[in-house]
C-alpha cells in the first residue's frame, strides 16, 4: 500500500464536503471568508481519516456509514482548524505563515481570526449532531462520540495542553514526562478522540474502543515528536510554516530535550506500539491504520 496516496485520496473525499458546507449558514462575508480560508487550505486531514478509518474498521467498507458519518469526521478538521488559527495569534506563537500561506490574522486582521476560531470550534458541533435525524438507530453513538471530542478539545485536552504550553515556553526546567503530559493533551488528545469517536460511531464493543484508544495514544505521541523533529531538521517550504520556530521561542521539545537519534527511536517504538494495537484485526481498513502509524515517523528518517 502507498500510504502517501492513499491517505491523500481519503482527505480529497473530506476536502470537496469542507469546500462548501459552510455555505447557506447566514455567516457574515467576512467571517465566511475568514473561516473558509483556513479550512480550505490544505493539510493531511488526519483526524478525519482517522474517524473514518476506525468506523470502517469495525464495520466494513461496504456498511455506508463512513459516508453517513462523514460531517462528523469533517467536524474534527474544524476543530483542528480552529487551534491552528488561535494557536499563530500574537498573543500564542505569534507565526505569520500557515500551510505555506499567511496566517489567518495576517490574512484578515487578529479579531477576525480570533472570530474565525470561534465559529469553527461552534459550527463543529452543529455537523456532529448533524448526524442524529428522528430515525436514526445511531443517535446515542453520536452523543457519546460527541461527549468524547468535546472532552478532547476542552480545558482538560486540547486547550489545557496549549495553556501548558504557553506555561512551559522559555522555561529551562520542563522534564520529560511535563513534556509528554502536555502534548497528550495539546496534540494527542484530538487524535486520540478521533480514533474513540470512529470506534463509538461503528458500535465497537468496549474492547475495540479501548484498542482504538491505545492506538490514537501512541499515534499522537509518534506525530508530535515527529513533529518536533520535523522543526529541526526540514526547511519553511517544505513544512509550510516557519522552521526552526521552537527553538526560537524557547520551547522545550522532544530534541531539545532528547536529542534527535534518541526522539527518531522514541517515534518508532510508539508507532510500533499503534500497530501492536491492531493485532487482533484483518483487512484493508487495518492495513492503511497499520500503515498510517508507520508513515508518520517515516518522514523523519
Amino acid at each position: 500500500m502507498n500510504v502517501k496516496e492513499e491517505l491523500a485520496r481519503r482527505a480529497a473525499e473530506v476536502e470537496a464536503y469542507l469546500a462548501d458546507c459552510l455555505r447557506g449558514r447566514d455567516i457574515p462575508q467576512r467571517l465566511l471568508a475568514s473561516m473558509e480560508y483556513s479550512l480550505n487550505a490544505g493539510g493531511k486531514r488526519l483526524r478525519p481519516a482517522l474517524v473514518l478509518g476506525f468506523v470502517r474498521l469495525n464495520v466494513g467498507q461496504g456498511s455506508g456509514l463512513g459516508r453517513k458519518f462523514l460531517p462528523f469526521a469533517a467536524a474534527l478538521e474544524f476543530i483542528h482548524t480552529y487551534s491552528l488559527i488561535h494557536d499563530d495569534l500574537p498573543a500564542m506563537d505569534d507565526d505569520d505563515l500557515r500551510r505555506g500561506k499567511p496566517s489567518n490574522h495576517k490574512q484578515f486582521d487578529e479579531a477576525t481570526a480570533i472570530l474565525a476560531g470561534d465559529g469553527l470550534l461552534t459550527e463543529a458541533f452543529s455537523l456532529m449532531f448533524s448526524c442524529v435525524d428522528e430515525a436514526c438507530p445511531t443517535a446515542e453513538r453520536v452523543l457519546r462520540a460527541a461527549q468524547a471530542v468535546s472532552v478532547a478539545a476542552g480545558a482538560g485536552g486540547m486547550v489545557g495542553g496549549q495553556a501548558l504550553d504557553m506555561e512551559y515556553t522559555a522555561r529551562t526546567d520542563v522534564s520529560f514526562e511535563q513534556l509528554r503530559d502536555m502534548h497528550a493533551m495539546k496534540t494527542g488528545a484530538l487524535i486520540t478522540a478521533a480514533c474513540v469517536a470512529g470506534a463509538i460511531l461503528a458500535g465497537a464493543p468496549v474492547a475495540d474502543v479501548r484498542r482504538a484508544r491505545e492506538y490514537g495514544c501512541a499515534v499522537g505521541q509518534a506525530f508530535q515528536i515527529a513533529d518536533d523533529i520535523l522543526d529541526v531538521t526540514s526547511d519553511s517550504a517544505t513544512l509550510g510554516k516557519p522552521a526552526g520556530s521552537d527553538e526560537r521561542q524557547g520551547k522545550t521539545t522532544y530534541p531539545s530535550l532528547l536529542g534527535l537519534e534518541e526522539s527518531r527511536r522514541l517515534a518508532a517504538e510508539r508507532a510500533a506500539d499503534a500497530v501492536r494495537h491492531l493485532e487482533p484485526y484483518t483487512g484493508a481498513e487495518a492495513d492503511f491504520l497499520r500503515a498510517l502509524a508507520r508513515y508518520i515517523v517515516e518522514r523523519v528518517h
